[in-house]
């Protein structure tokens, strides 16, 4: 079936053919007749297999098709998002499949001055995706009116509620019309968070579950190999070097780590960005963006990046930690092989790590393929590394000098 086929408004059939969607994927196959029909919706599926215009493509038809008829009153729906840069992006998605409609589309967030936002809302918008925190303020401030709210959505729903806001969107639900429409999405979901889902969606809510046993997606191969932390860097440059027109997502598990591992690089002349909470947003955005474009092929990050976060042509993931948390893996490593595209993870484990594995190889069903790596070949990274030297222990001495420096100022 082609998206031509769909009873869709003309406008956006034009939109999705300018954006390349021909064929609907398997989620998006599935849920868009659900969503039309106003079904309350739990759909769980891979990561990178198309959830967010799953839900933007019917909902910005209901939206449009209803406006020509009644105009623009109040907004419609309410999209909440885990992180910033998840919002931003999905409200993208909104902008692109909605470019021909009169349909507007606004994100708010933490970390930047809420009066540019407050303007954009008084003037009028139809969908609303926003992080809990500043959609709940300008809620309270009495910005945002709920009344009209038709369809609420929650991205990468067991994230969101695992990150304690299950009562924050309980106090939500209070806010909006009962005779509303619910929908979750996500990539991986638990015994627990679904218990919790659908308590928040009526009985009859439609669950969808395409993920295969596996969760991983069958485009990205991905691999594990056992590195001490010393000879991390070694490995690391080695692989940036060797594949020096490939794009990179580094996931370390702090930020301490992200800025450490970023040094290290600079040190034999390789040049990275990195992401992580401590970040001004307006920075974060920055490097997302430079990423993005190609500008920079290496971001180093932490999983504030690991949820959502769809960035065209990555080449290559590499866990230089591994996740303390199992799922994480899985949202980690579909960063590639987004869509129809093929890509490639690498994992860095060790010996302290390997209960680590064990669980991440518990949670995925199945084992990860393991690439040996004799004494031979991590001698031979080291002697390939620039200096040759291995300085990671006063690397180590002088960030965490910094970091005492940067506490003393905040004081």
């Amino acid at each position: 079936m082609r998206f031509e086929s769909y009873r869709i408004t003309k406008e956006i059939k034009k939109n999705l053919a300018a954006m390349g969607f021909k064929r609907p994927t398997d989620i998006q196959f599935k849920c868009i007749p659900n969503i039309q029909k106003g079904e309350d919706v739990l759909a769980i599926a891979q990561t990178g297999t198309g959830k967010t215009a799953a839900f933007a493509i019917p909902i910005i038809d209901q939206i449009q098709f209803n406006r020509k008829k009644d105009g623009h009153s109040g907004i419609k729906t309410i999209v909440l998002a885990p992180t910033r840069e998840l919002a931003v992006q999905i409200a993208e998605v909104f902008h692109q499949i909605s470019r021909y409609t009169k349909v507007k589309t606004l994100a708010i967030h933490g970390g930047v001055e809420q009066d540019p936002q407050i303007d954009t809302l008084l003037a009028g918008v139809d969908i609303l995706v926003s992080t809990p925190g500043r959609l709940f303020d300008l809620i309270h401030q009495g910005y945002v009116e709920t009344d009209t709210i038709k369809t609420l959505i929650v991205d990468e729903a067991d994230q969101m509620l695992k990150l304690g806001f299950y009562k924050d969107i309980q106090d939500l639900l209070r806010h909006l019309p009962k005779n509303r429409q619910t929908l979750f999405f996500s990539a991986t979901i638990d015994k627990e968070i679904k218990k919790l889902a659908y308590s928040l969606v009526n009985s009859k809510a439609i669950r969808i579950q395409l993920s295969p046993k596996n969760p991983v997606s069958k485009n990205v191969t991905h691999a594990i190999t056992f590195v001490e932390p010393d000879h991390k860097r070694f490995v690391l440059e080695r692989i940036i070097k060797e594949n020096d027109t490939l794009k990179f997502l580094i996931f370390v598990r702090t930020r301490v780590r992200a800025e450490r591992v970023k040094a290290a690089m600079e040190r034999v002349a390789i040049q990275s960005d990195t992401i992580h909470g401590e970040k001004e947003q307006e920075d974060r955005f920055a490097v997302l963006k430079a990423f993005k474009s190609g500008e920079n092929r290496i971001l180093i990050a932490t999983d504030v990046s690991a949820r959502g976060i769809d960035v065209p042509n990555v080449d290559y993931v590499i866990n230089y930690d591994l996740p303390d948390k199992p799922e994480n893996y899985v949202h980690r490593v579909g960063r590639t092989g987004r869509g129809n595209q093929k890509g490639e993870a690498l994992s860095f484990c060790a010996e302290h790590e390997k209960p680590l594995l064990e669980g991440i190889e518990e949670y995925i069903h199945v084992p990860i393929e393991i690439i040996e790596l004799s004494k031979s070949d991590i001698d031979q990274s080291i002697f390939f590394s620039d200096d040759g030297t291995d300085n990671w222990k006063s690397l180590i001495a002088k960030n965490k000098e910094d970091f005492k420096k940067k506490r003393k100022k905040k004081k």
